[in-house]
């Protein structure tokens, strides 16, 4: 009872919410689509998958009849041992080319499902890099992470055993059934009495067989969304000592999750169980009934073997056949959530006839813009400013005041509301997305370092340079110094978002990143932030060098960055409050007045 209300606590405690599985009728829609994606294979690997298909079912429906009708009936039955040993070589010959055409269906199979894999997992991750900051404002990297990895994992075994299966068990069933109706219709009657009893049971079970996969899948993302979460926030955890609460947090949505698979592996098992007992039932009739026919001479002991075999097989293929209608449960459940994303249209895209800007000269305009990121709380309120080509624009104000929502509009990670922003008087959203924002750099507070060399970091937004231009850009924003101390200079390996280097080392290895780039717009928010008072020194002096001939937007709380700008922008909750340069401001003695003198009181007090 404790260990629940505990649990019930910590539940409480992270919000903890539980997944709702929707409930949906099959959609053979959605999986003739899951299908498109073995098309481009349908001219080399599918054909040559089905052809060993043919040849395999071929084999296994001619040699019941060979080795029963024949073999006992003709060959033995009139003790002609020429044709007997003929025949033997003929079952011998056909099992070999079976075991071949399975041989090669395997590898042919194997090659085609990793290939639409493949195809699949790089289709879904391009599509992911296309979408909107809104996209991602609404997800956690845990949640696609599972869509990229883990749903698609779950298609390999549909797409390199399931698929090819189904076509041959397909042939097989029907096959066996004419074969069988040929051969005795009244004893494949009375055998085949017992089947709409086995399709009324499987089908009520598929249905739960279906939700509980669906479960699996919601179960999954959650334990991967809470890991990443975990991991990436392991120092904050610590900080706090929320070891204890995170580790019986995780041991419950590990145990939800162990849970839902238990649940869906366990009715899994049960079909087949189902089809072995009505194949004992079909046994049963057989041998009571058959035995009946051949006293009374309605069919022969060769008829009757060749029967068995037969009866032997149809329950194989509706066995596996049950098996692949679980694989297609799984697909859906997990095709269901790619295609969510896949479906997901970016908010943010351009037109067919978007122009292309070669040479940007960076004038930049916004006349009577809005926008909200959630449609209940404005971020900006009709604000209009223009700032010039090869200007230096500061903007200034409190947390939420519509700084950071200024920049976004300008790299266009978003779209504005009402309203329009202007690049070299055109509309942004006439502009060529790649070709506004490959001449735009954008130098965040909380730098983003990848896995590789330094040299590799400080090359990402400019692949094309040479050695030394990206030496010359470390040197220009005062990094090559810290850069030639390290092991291995340039060619150091640093590990995700750079935890070996310190945070004033991060934000110079993003200024020399976003400088090599050769931007005509150059956004700085709140990138001076995270540096020591002598590394600012040496920034701001490179600064004024590199900045001529671009325009800068710089947002800033630390007011003394900002002095020299051409224009400094005072916001206040996504209003312009005030508009000049540093000394007009200070004249006015308003809001920059006041936030200036806030900050050499609390320097003083300091």
């Amino acid at each position: 009872m404790k260990e629940r209300e505990e649990k019930s606590i910590i539940k409480e405690r992270f919000h903890y919410s539980t997944d709702q599985v929707i409930e949906k009728p099959f959609n053979w829609q959605q999986m003739w689509r899951l299908f498109s994606y073995m098309k481009p294979y349908s001219k080399n690997l599918l054909p040559l998958a089905v052809i060993t298909v043919l040849l395999a079912t071929a084999v296994r429906l001619i040699a019941p009849i060979i080795i029963g009708v024949y073999t006992l009936d003709h060959a033995i039955g009139n003790k002609d041992m020429n044709l007997l040993m003929i025949l033997v070589g003929v079952i011998g010959g056909l099992y070999t080319l079976s075991y071949v055409a399975n041989i090669f269906r395997i590898r042919w199979m194997n090659m085609l499902g990793q290939n639409i894999i493949f195809d699949l997992r790089k289709h879904l991750f391009t599509h992911v890099q296309s979408l909107s900051h809104r996209f991602f404002d609404q997800r956690s990297a845990g949640s696609i992470l599972v869509r990229i990895m883990n749903d698609i994992n779950s298609l390999q075994e549909l797409f390199t055993n399931g698929v090819i299966n189904l076509l041959m068990d397909f042939l097989l069933l029907i096959g066996i059934i004419v074969i069988l109706f040929t051969l005795s219709p009244e004893l494949t009657i009375a055998i085949m009495i017992i089947l709409p009893i086995m399709f009324f049971i499987s089908t009520n079970l598929r249905k739960k067989i279906r939700r509980s996969w669906q479960m699996v899948r919601l179960k999954q993302s959650k334990l991967n969304s809470h890991l990443n979460e975990s991991i990436q926030g392991i120092r904050v955890t610590q900080a706090f000592t929320q070891e204890k609460e995170n580790i019986e947090f995780f041991d419950g949505v590990n145990t939800e999750n162990y849970d839902s698979w238990r649940d869906a592996t366990r009715k899994n098992a049960m079909f087949r169980p189902i089809v072995e007992m009505t194949n004992a039932v079909g046994s049963a009739i057989l041998i009571w009934y058959g035995a009946t026919l051949i006293a009374n001479g309605s069919i022969t002991i060769g008829v009757f073997v060749s029967f068995a075999f037969y009866l032997g097989m149809f329950w194989e293929p509706i066995s596996r056949l049950g098996q692949v209608y679980n694989q297609l449960l799984m697909g859906m459940a997990s095709s269901e959530r790619i295609f969510e994303f896949l479906d997901e249209k970016p908010i943010v895209s351009e037109t067919e006839d978007a122009i292309h800007l070669d040479e940007m000269k960076g004038h930049i305009e916004f006349k009577d813009v809005e926008f909200s990121y959630d449609e209940t709380r404005t971020a900006l309120n009709k604000i209009s400013l223009t700032i010039n080509a090869g200007q230096t624009v500061a903007l200034v104000g409190h947390t939420g005041s519509g700084k950071t929502t200024i920049a976004n509009l300008i790299s266009r990670f978003y779209d504005a509301t009402n309203g329009e922003v202007k690049i070299d008087g055109n509309p942004i959203k006439d502009l060529a997305i790649s070709s506004l924002r490959s001449q735009i750099s954008v130098v965040l507070q909380d730098t983003f370092i990848f896995s590789g060399t330094i040299m590799e970091n400080i090359r990402f937004g400019s692949p094309d340079a040479s050695d030394e231009e990206v030496i010359r850009a470390a040197k220009a924003v005062g990094a090559h110094e810290f850069i030639s101390r390290l092991s291995n200079g340039y060619e150091t390996e640093v590990e995700e978002r750079g935890n070996v280097l310190s945070v004033g080392e991060r934000q110079l290895l993003s200024f020399a990143r976003a400088l090599l780039a050769d931007p005509k717009i150059l956004i700085l928010d709140e990138a001076t932030a995270s540096i020591d008072t002598e590394t600012e020194v040496k920034i701001q002096r490179a600064l004024k060098e590199l900045l001529k001939g671009r325009t800068a937007i710089m947002i800033a709380h630390r007011l003394s960055t900002i002095r020299e700008a051409d224009k400094i922008i005072v916001l206040d909750h996504g209003n312009i409050m005030e508009e000049g340069s540093h000394h007009q401001l200070m004249d006015q003695k308003g809001i920059y007045y006041e936030l200036v003198k806030a900050q050499y009181r609390m320097l003083d007090v300091g």
